[in-house]
């Protein structure tokens, strides 16, 4: 039948009203708008240049935006979160705040971006006992990939998709000793990993305070998944921003290891496959960028060496080995996997030394090495006095031998920390074989190797890698050759003692099972597949296994001196009958809610107590205040109670 002049007109209409309710419904400003340049300082960094009004907040003109609670609370976030989730958040607000506008048209942005997010930061907020921000309500102001949204994070590391060419002619196997910006080191990590794709690939631990991705390339026979008994070693430079070397060698390092596995290196083939290995060449790119703005041989002694919050990195950590002082002077009370005290979440905690706890609780590490710069020496834990007052004073662990040996490892093999020249840089410490007791050195709390050591079964040094903490580029090649057999005969390191399994009778891996050794009053656990590692030096060794509820094994392992392969010790443990559990007595502990009835370490969380901050019953959360006191406004959809 055919369609009539009226009846058309009637579809019009209808079509009209439909678009009229959709539009009065829908949060977003009218698809049909005019378009404005943007500016707002918070959101300067926006994948975009214009916007317009009103915008899905009925904002409608800049004024409104900047009076806005909304807009106050983006510019904040970033210090209320302590940079977690950073700039992140900020621009998924500024998505809201100032839509993207663009031929005459806006965009909303994506809901998947705002989920995950949501997902990834909620606890944030929950730590400071604030809401999750309205206007970030994924439903309600983000839309499905079928309206054509737009992902407003899609730049934000757009620069390190960029595949940066090697110079014409050269070989995939070409290192470019020079140095590395931010966008440039994670290009090659990333281009590294995918050459190497079967034994390699890269994975963020956590973000800095500015939000830079904390990058890890790691390498091993299956990237991404722990293997049983095979051992987790970790190496992490520039944890001062001014103390580039690390940063550098880390990056050839992983260059080199990959190159040589393709090339059918039999010693970096075996290392590969029988080793996790995880390099994190900067903890600390804030302070790197600082420093890099002065240049090498500009750079001042502390220019970059702190964070962005103006925190020392490598004294952020909890002070660990006072309590282990205090542990240590009462018999039968454990002194290892101690728990970080709830004060310690009172202080400014730094958004990478949380990245750090938060790795080394996740992995099960047996070794690690932090790479600085300003010295020529290898220094081991303990760093922190037994004596509060003594600047200088040796103050071994229970396992000063390994840790020696440890040191020597990577001394003994670096050409210039072996010179006999006691004028060369690092000199003074050529009498003690270029090592030293890390407290006998200088005293100094809330360093991160004691804390390795303390809180995990981690063994960790420091090594020290020349006088210039920023050395010109020309440098940067002998530093390589001077570092590369040390870095390798330390990861070999990794190897050297006894590992095994824990298992019941029925072969089910006992997880947390403590592995005890005679005379070293210090235990390691087993990790989730009842899997163990235990780093001794030569001779023989009683050694103990037991967890709640079993009945404890001994066995006497002997180490021979040239012993370059750990040993397999394991254990089956029969469980206790209904007399009395002879297990040994967990540690009398001054937080012992942090541990289990038996005394095994429980699970910990690297985020402040919740009860720290929770407001008491009536009174608002700490925070309140300062919004309050700017606008008349008050955001009450910040509150949770």
């Amino acid at each position: 039948m055919p369609t009539t002049p009226l009846l058309l007109a009637a579809l019009a209409a209808l079509a009209a009203l439909a678009v009229a309710a959709y539009s009065s419904c829908s949060p977003g400003p009218d698809p049909s708008a005019t378009c404005v340049d943007l500016h707002l300082r918070t959101c300067a960094d926006a994948a975009y240049n214009h916007t317009s009004f009103p915008t899905p907040l009925e904002h409608r003109s800049w004024e409104a935006v900047e009076a806005s609670p909304e807009y106050t609370l983006l510019g904040v976030l970033h210090f209320l979160l302590e940079g977690q989730c950073n700039p992140d958040l900020r621009l998924l607000g500024c998505s809201v705040l100032a839509p993207r506008c663009q031929g005459g048209h806006t965009q909303r942005p994506c809901r998947r971006v705002c989920e995950g997010l949501r997902e990834a930061c909620q606890p944030a907020f929950d730590a400071i006992d604030m809401a999750w921000p309205y206007f970030l309500d994924c439903t309600q102001y983000f839309a499905p990939e079928e309206e054509g949204c737009y992902d407003p994070l899609e730049q934000l590391r757009g620069e390190l998709d960029v595949e940066e060419a090697l110079p014409s002619g050269l070989p995939p196997t070409f290192i470019r000793f020079a140095h590395h910006s931010y966008a440039q080191m994670v290009r090659v990590l990333k281009r590294t990993a995918a050459r190497c794709s079967q034994v390699a690939k890269t994975y963020s631990i956590g973000r800095s305070f500015e939000g830079k991705d904390l990058v890890v390339i790691e390498f091993s026979s299956r990237p991404g998944q722990h293997e049983l008994m095979e051992p987790e070693v970790k190496l992490i430079g520039n944890i001062h921003g001014n103390e580039v070397a690390g940063r550098e060698i880390l990056i050839y390092l992983a260059q080199y290891l990959c190159s040589e596995y393709l090339l059918g290196n039999p010693r970096i083939q075996r290392l590969l496959n029988t080793t996790r290995i995880h390099l994190l060449p900067s903890m600390n790119p804030d302070g790197y960028e600082v420093a890099a703005a002065e240049g090498a041989g500009y750079n001042g002694w502390t220019s970059g060496r702190q964070n962005a919050q103006n925190l020392d990195l490598n004294r952020n950590f909890p002070d660990l080995t006072s309590e282990y002082y205090r542990l240590a002077s009462t018999r039968g009370v454990r002194t290892d996997h101690i728990p970080i005290s709830q004060y310690y979440w009172w202080g400014k905690v730094a958004p990478e030394t949380k990245a750090i706890m938060k790795w080394i609780q996740t992995i099960p590490f047996v070794l690690s090495a932090s790479l600085h710069g300003g010295d020529l020496v290898v220094s081991y834990p303990f760093d922190f006095s037994k004596h509060p007052h003594e600047e200088k004073m040796f103050s071994p662990t229970p396992d000063e031998k390994m840790f020696k040996l440890l040191a020597r490892a990577y001394a003994d093999v670096h050409p210039m920390m072996m010179d006999r020249s006691e004028n060369r840089c690092g000199g003074n410490f050529l009498k003690r074989g270029s090592i030293i007791n890390g407290a006998d050195w200088y005293s100094f709390t809330g360093g991160m190797s004691d804390f390795n050591y303390l809180h995990t079964n981690c063994f960790e040094i420091t090594v020290e890698l020349g006088c210039v903490k920023f050395p010109p580029e020309e440098a940067l090649y002998g530093l390589w050759q001077h570092n590369k057999e040390p870095l390798l005969n330390f990861l070999e390191m990794v190897h050297r003692g006894i590992k095994g399994v824990v298992t019941d009778k029925y072969g089910k891996p006992v997880k947390n099972a403590r592995i005890l050794v005679k005379g070293i009053r210090h235990d390691v656990t087993t990790a989730p597949d009842g899997d163990y590692w235990r780093l001794l030096p030569p001779g023989s060794h009683i050694v103990i296994a037991q967890a709640p509820g079993y009945s404890k094994v001994m066995k006497r392992v002997t180490i021979p001196l040239r012993m370059k392969r750990a040993g397999r010790v394991d254990f089956i443990l029969q469980p206790l009958g209904t007399g009395p559990k002879n297990f040994l007595p967990g540690p009398s502990r001054a937080l012992p809610r942090s541990l289990d009835p038996q005394g095994a370490p429980a699970q910990l969380d690297f985020e402040p107590p919740r009860a720290r901050r929770q407001p008491a019953s009536g009174s608002k959360p700490w925070w309140w205040a300062y919004f309050t006191s700017l606008s008349p406004h008050k955001p009450r959809w910040l509150l949770k109670y």
